[in-house]
């Protein structure tokens, strides 16, 4: 029905107000969201569309690389063979495995875990099938590509160790990134999240594994909607480790490990001026190029049940009771301490009593009457227990802290041991008792309660041959900058009561139980102690029957055998501790090895055979030539003339 013309325009109503008013605004509200997303948010959006197909992958870094001294490549990085396959390319996998298998080392096994891993991903991801082939290998696929349809080779970088066992126990290993470590940091770097990536898992490796990884670089590559590979639009490549130096000398680390071969040992060599360890050899060692490929079960369980304990590196983690390698400490805490002077004796008759027991040296008859210089250079316990007596632990034990031991010297290794030097509060402590006399006497000689490392016993008599409290350091330069030597304060002992206790070691390899392992060469003579630390209890109805010879017992009841020494005496430059452990005495079994040893670092090879006393001579020469020849570096393993320190 038609409105006639006459008739008033309608009225518009309170409700229609709010209507119109409430379209207007959504409209209004609509308009300014599209002009935010698309004027102002333009860019973010953009890039978040550009990202859904965009890909960013990491690209890891060149590991960086380990060198000894004076630039010898100690852990490197070389070309990684492998060979890829992609399932959607392929056709029939297992067929062309099969084909693969004809031409490179490929067993059954290894092809049913590609297979495997094959089905648990997507079509398009590639899996590795086999890595670490030779050039030879890869040329052979290459060739015959066309019937490996899917197959690709690759070239990556893995690590080796050109000196192997010599140096495992030092550099340590390299593996895959595990759960395990993960767990460990609280800010992942997200390189560890590459497949396969590899990180330290031991030794220096491990400690300077920030230093050593690098930074990633990654690479930006065209997706489709299905997550397939389209092509590489760009890369910004990674930031390589730093090359780091070691202090250590190779050609001596590798000699130490020689000389202690068929040995359960460790030798531990430091220069007396200022700290750098030159060796740092722990023996029977290891391939730790075993752990990087994947080491074979069988393998892995011969070193886990090998008696000589290969993986474990003895030098810094292995503790033993000093024996009378300590009673330079003991003698040192009775000279500050005012207990005893140089020219006050002891009576040995063999023995000595406390209470009910007896306590023994270890010498039957004993030795009569000794000053400080003779009982260091027989190595008189009687007098040890007396000094022992007089002295007390705590002032032992602050002189030992004082020299070294007790401590958990500051090196990039893992499971650095701290020892123990006790005194009366820490039996306290630990074995809620009182400190007795008896505890006191076994002290005396390095036993009972008394722990040390190696590593501990060489600075230990550094710090007595140079009256300086140097730290060990392992760590030389870093990128070619040199790392800062700590300064070495003069030790807070009487330089006089130093003098004496140096001329007491020089007696024990002069004139006393080191004898027959000096050096004649009046330029490089040395002073040592010998040691040898009980591993069994000795009864009385044995000790009436006769005490049965360590060769007679089995090989691991018998003495560790040890030896500390430092040459030339008149100007001290390196010190050497030397375990043997189960080797018997500290004379016949561990000082011969620590003069070698000792004599290669002073020459700069083997000590030439004027340096050894003429009756020895003959059977030296015969020794060496039945040796294997020392081993020279892998042509390849050449450090870079930038890196040499």
């Amino acid at each position: 029905m038609r409105r006639p013309a006459d008739a008033p325009p309608p009225r518009i109503t309170r409700r229609g107000l709010m209507l119109l008013g409430l379209q207007f605004g959504v409209i209004g509200t609509l308009g300014w969201r599209m002009r935010d997303l698309q004027i102002l948010q333009n860019e973010k959006y953009r890039l978040l569309a550009e990202e859904n197909r965009i890909n960013i992958r990491l690209l890891p870094p060149a590991r960086g690389t380990i060198l000894d001294r004076d630039g010898r490549l100690l852990a490197g990085n070389r070309q990684n063979y492998r060979i890829v396959m992609v399932r959607e390319q392929a056709g029939d996998p297992a067929a062309v495995l099969a084909r693969l298998a004809t031409i490179i080392d490929l067993p059954q096994e290894a092809r049913d875990r590609v297979l495997r891993e094959m089905m648990a991903r997507s079509a398009f991801v590639p899996v590795v099938v086999a890595e670490h082939l030779s050039w030879d290998d890869v040329v052979r696929v290459a060739a015959n590509s066309p019937v490996l349809p899917g197959v690709e080779p690759e070239v990556g970088l893995s690590r080796f160790y050109p000196d192997g066992p010599s140096t495992a126990h030092v550099v340590g290993y390299v593996g895959p990134v595990s759960e395990r470590d993960l767990e460990k940091l609280e800010d992942p770097d997200p390189v560890l999240q590459i497949p396969r990536f590899q990180i330290g898992k031991t030794g220096v490796e491990q400690r300077l594994e920030p230093l050593l990884r690098g930074h990633a670089g990654n690479q930006r590559i065209e997706v489709s909607a299905a997550g397939r590979v389209m092509r590489e639009l760009g890369r910004t490549e990674g930031q390589s480790g730093r090359d780091v130096n070691l202090t250590i000398d190779a050609e001596l680390q590798i000699y130490a490990m020689q000389r202690m071969e068929r040995q359960s040992a460790a030798a531990v060599v430091i220069d007396v001026r200022n700290g750098d360890i030159m060796a740092l050899a722990s023996a029977p060692g290891f391939d730790p190029s075993s752990f990087v490929f994947g080491i074979r079960s069988g393998e892995w369980n011969a070193l886990l049940n090998d008696e000589y304990r290969p993986l474990s590196n003895k030098t810094v983690a292995g503790t033993y009771p000093p024996g009378s390698t300590f009673k330079m400490c003991v003698a040192l805490a009775a000279l500050e301490t005012g207990a005893a002077g140089p020219g006050d004796t002891v009576f040995c008759g063999g023995s000595t009593t406390l209470g009910r027991r007896r306590f023994h040296c270890w010498k039957h008859g004993g030795h009569g009457t000794v000053d400080m210089r003779r009982s260091l250079s027989q190595s008189c316990d009687v007098y040890y227990y007396e000094m022992a007596r007089r002295v007390g632990p705590d002032a032992i034990s602050a002189m030992a802290h004082k020299l070294g031991l007790g401590i958990a010297h500051d090196l990039p290794m893992p499971a650095v041991a701290e020892g123990n030097m006790p005194d009366a509060e820490w039996k306290k402590i630990h074995r809620s008792e009182k400190w007795t006399t008896g505890d006191s006497f076994n002290y005396g000689i390095g036993q009972g309660f008394t722990l040390a490392s190696p590593l501990q016993l060489a600075v230990y008599t550094a710090r007595i041959a140079g009256g300086r409290s140097i730290q060990p350091r392992l760590l030389r330069a870093v990128g070619g900058a040199p790392v800062e030597i700590p300064a070495a304060e003069p030790l807070a002992i009487a330089p006089r009561h130093l003098e004496i206790v140096r001329g007491g070691m020089f007696a024990v390899s002069n004139e006393g139980t080191a004898y027959r392992s000096r050096f004649v060469d009046p330029e490089n003579l040395m002073a040592g102690k010998t040691g040898t630390s009980q591993v069994r209890n000795i009864t009385a109805a044995e000790r009436a029957a006769g005490v049965t010879r360590n060769e007679q017992l089995p090989w691991n009841r018998r003495d560790h055998a040890l030896f500390v020494a430092f040459a030339p005496f008149d100007n001290p430059r390196y010190a050497i501790a030397q375990i043997v452990e189960h080797g018997g005495g500290g004379s016949a079994a561990a000082a011969p090895i620590a003069r070698d040893i000792l004599g290669f670092a002073l020459y700069g090879g083997p000590a030439p055979l004027s340096a050894y006393p003429p009756e020895q001579r003959g059977a030296i020469e015969e020794e060496r030539a039945a040796r294997p020849p020392q081993s020279e570096p892998d042509a390849s393993a050449a450090a870079p003339a930038r890196d040499r320190a």
